[in-house]
């Protein structure tokens, strides 16, 4: 680095190397509180002194072994209890009911006919028949046929298989009813056969005219049956006073038709078993195994890199033992609380207290090593270690807080009881490295701390990266220019991030309930449904009721992505006879009231059309839900006396998108504008503050234009994750600036101080990053797109927040706070 006016030393090892190791004395002299020559300075030495309160503070809870003992047994207590006897708060934290939560249903018609039942029994009508409803039972067994050739369901062989599945699982004792193609009632009262399919002795002639009949029924095509007549689906209601365990709703239904399958000879069939409940169950499973998985996979590679980034197994032992306890501290006093069944409890939060505990831990341990190394006991280390590194620490743990208690400013209940379980594992995580560290320094492990110091790959990997540093410092102007450029264009383009949601985006794919439902997806246009809700006034004629529904129709029509809508409409078109709406209006007498009724209550002037919604996202669904609701306001205007509208639970998501970048930017604005706050009252200088902006703000704007660039949006793992971004890009950029002005109060001019600040933390810098990068890269592998894009954010802003603390940072220090007498 070129000092103004002077020699231009270049930062090499020795113009990076430790100021003189500190002597007991100074660090003695200080904790007592006696006066010190200028600050840093000892007498005039190189010798570093507590000179703060937060120092002091620190100094002498590194001495107090008692009360890191007793803190620590205390806290192991408490969590060890929500292990153990996880209730015992309930009266405490569960005392008040809870509110009866919302319940959207996507079919308003039975809605609209059980709200009548809901008065006084001496006016209530009789109750209506019960409607028939092709949709999402309980568990939905999916029949595919793999023969070639087009008759797929129809093979002679198949059908025989077919009937045996249905009577085989009518027959199972935890199975209440079964909804298939045989199910379909009358279609009229001319006596149109509810037998959809064959007998096994029909003729290729009976088949084919079956076959057509199927395919021509809408109750039947893209409901039960694909249009290529190749996939098959059972609709599956339990009774649940037979369940005794998850595989007699799940595994045994799916054994019981594979065996009557293979009964027939020469049947072609496979089955995959999805739904509500296959999901739900696959998911919870699923979250407790990738738990267990990816902490060990996650803490095992952490491990592997930090042994080889150490050199020392006593280091490494420490280092990892401190968050190791802090999540069990965390985990176990979650269960005490009310946010112990949030779905982020038992994989992100583990892993993300482990980051910042890491962190924290490989800062300490990097000084203490240090300190070790030149002649101090490992007692003695520590406490310089805790001492000048701990308010650091205490720092990135507060600022972190902030940014998960800015989580609080979210809609959704799930993201704030994430923030909250966040805040208690950080506060946790900051106990326990304060805790552990010093304790196992004193102990039988720490006699060999020392051991691998200034050997490791990270010593000589900073002594090249300080070329690259000495090359921004003396190009400090226009690489500052660029980095706040950089910084607004890539936070512009984060801002062009697009919400959506998915129902079932943490599923593993590779699981048979999450084949079944993207088989469903391509075949029948979904699992889910939705549905456009009509109402009328009262001297509404019938035959203008059935104009609009074929208008409705029309709207529907022709999308790829609104999978086959059923309604009166399609009912009455399938019904024999031409003619116009009135004449066609005059055969709803003919059908039978359970299939009328489904989708049409003249009494109270209300029909609905029915439709498939596939679990792609509902960012994709906005161009259709736009132009469909957009055409059913120019209905209203043509056709004032009917009211028409969008309901379902994905109409409901897809209204409410907007809120998910409300949530983002409220707490993530929120968050860097009060860490900022923080920063410039503890350095006490405005111009600190805002320079700390750019490299906080960069890793989250990198990370958010990659994300447009790969055409990603905005989802709740995505919120979450920006929030612990957060966090990660602060961290460094605390450690960094507290060395700086650490360094500043001793001799040298600007660039030399800057120089110090590298040394110091640039070590604890890079193997925070490569450890934790190396942690989350175990995330990035996994079969769950929720947990991969988990990971890869992570490591992004990792690698772009140690980028932008190791040349971004200097320059700006080196450009704007030259002038500033720290």
């Amino acid at each position: 680095m070129s000092a103004p006016g002077g020699d231009d030393p270049s930062l090499e090892p020795s113009s990076l190397s430790e100021t003189d190791p500190p002597t007991l004395e100074a660090v003695s002299v200080s904790s007592s509180g006696q006066d010190t020559d200028a600050p840093g300075k000892t007498d005039g030495s190189n010798a570093w002194t507590a000179q703060t309160r937060s120092e002091r503070l620190f100094l002498w809870w590194a001495r107090h072994q008692s009360a890191q003992w007793i803190l620590l047994v205390m806290l192991s207590a408490l969590a060890g209890s929500g292990y153990m006897w996880p209730q015992w708060t309930t009266r405490w934290w569960r005392a008040s009911p809870m509110e009866p939560s919302m319940v959207v249903l996507t079919h308003p018609v039975v809605l609209v006919a059980n709200s009548q039942q809901s008065g006084d029994s001496s006016t209530r009508r009789p109750s209506p028949p019960k409607p028939f409803r092709v949709a999402e039972g309980e568990c939905i067994l999916v029949a595919i046929a793999d023969a070639d050739g087009t008759a797929g369901i129809f093979e002679p062989a198949n059908l025989k298989a077919i009937d045996r599945v249905a009577m085989r699982l009518k027959q199972l004792p935890q199975v209440d009813s079964v909804l298939w193609l045989d199910e379909i009632p009358t279609f009229n009262v001319f006596g149109l056969s509810g037998q959809m399919l064959p007998s096994e002795n029909a003729s290729q002639r009976q088949i084919d005219l079956s076959r057509r009949r199927v395919l021509e029924n809408p109750l039947a095509v893209g409901q039960l049956i694909s249009a290529d007549s190749k996939t098959l689906v059972f609709h599956i209601t339990l009774d649940w006073s037979a369940v005794m365990d998850d595989s007699m709703a799940t595994d045994e239904l799916t054994a019981a038709a594979r065996q009557a399958a293979d009964e027939v000879d020469g049947a072609q069939l496979r089955f995959l078993l999805t739904g509500r409940l296959p999901i739900d169950q696959m998911m919870a499973q699923r979250h407790v195994s990738n738990s267990l998985k990816y902490q060990a996979i996650g803490y095992s590679i952490m491990m592997i890199a930090a042994l080889v980034l150490f050199r020392g197994l006593a280091a490494v032992t420490i280092v990892a033992l401190a968050p190791a306890i802090g999540v069990f501290w965390t985990m176990g006093c979650l269960r005490l609380t009310e946010f112990s069944d949030n779905p982020f409890n038992d994989i992100i939060v583990p892993v993300m207290i482990s980051m910042v505990g890491l962190a924290d831990a490989v800062h300490l341990m990097v000084e203490i090593r240090k300190q070790r190394a030149n002649g101090l006991s490992s007692a003695d280390a520590a406490c310089f270690g805790i001492a000048r590194v701990g308010t650091a620490c205490l720092l990135t743990s507060i600022t972190t807080v902030i940014g998960f208690i800015s989580l609080q400013l979210a809609e959704h209940e799930v993201v704030q009881e994430f923030g909250w379980s966040c805040t208690i594992g950080v506060a946790m995580t900051f106990l326990s490295v304060l805790t552990v560290v010093p304790l196992g320094c004193s102990s039988v492990i720490g006699r060999r701390l020392h051991v691998g110091v200034g050997r490791s790959l990270i010593d000589v990997r900073l002594q090249r990266i300080g070329h690259w540093v000495d090359w921004t410092l003396r190009r400090y102007r226009p690489v500052s220019v660029a980095a706040i450029i950089a910084t607004i264009v890539l936070a512009g383009m984060t801002l062009r991030l697009t919400p959506d949601e998915r129902r079932y985006s943490g599923l593993s794919e590779a699981g048979e309930a999450a084949r079944g439902l993207r088989h469903l997806d391509r075949v029948f246009g979904g699992l889910e449904f939705a549905s456009i809700m009509m109402g009328w006034a009262p001297d509404t004629e019938e035959s203008d009721v059935l104009g609009v529904l074929s208008d409705v129709d029309a709207l529907l029509q022709n999308d790829p992505l609104l999978g086959h809508p059923i309604g009166l409409h399609q009912l009455l078109a399938a019904l024999p006879g031409d003619g116009d709406a009135a004449e066609r209006m005059s055969l709803l007498e003919l059908m039978p009231p359970s299939l009328k009724r489904a989708y049409y209550l003249p009494e109270y002037q209300q029909a609905a059309v029915q439709f498939r919604i596939q679990d792609r996202g509902i960012a994709a669904y906005d161009e259709s839900f736009t132009r469909v609701e957009s055409g059913l306001s120019e209905l209203q205007q043509q056709h004032p006396q009917f009211e028409l509208w969008l309901n379902g639970s994905a109409i409901w998501r897809w209204r409410t998108q907007f809120q998910v970048v409300r949530d983002l930017k409220a707490s993530a604005g929120t968050a860097i504008f009060v860490i900022w706050l923080v920063l410039t009252i503890y350095f006490r200088s405005i111009r600190l503050g805002l320079i700390s902006l750019v490299p906080n703000i960069f890793p989250l704007a990198s990370t958010g234009a990659i994300l447009v660039v790969a055409g990603q949006h905005l989802e709740m793992v995505t919120v979450c994750m920006f929030t612990i971004c957060v966090g990660i890009a602060v961290d460094d950029t605390i450690h960094f600036l507290t060395r700086y002005v650490d360094e500043s109060r001793s001799e040298g001019n600007h660039e030399q101080v800057i120089g110090r600040a590298i040394t110091g933390v640039g070590t604890a810098l890079m193997m925070t990053t490569i450890v934790l990068v190396a942690g989350l890269a175990s995330a990035v592998m996994g079969d769950s797109r929720d947990a991969r894009l988990f990971g890869l954010m992570g490591c992004m802003t990792l690698i772009s927040a140690l980028a932008a603390d190791l040349f971004l940072l200097p320059a700006l220090l080196r450009r704007f706070d030259g002038r500033v007498k720290l």
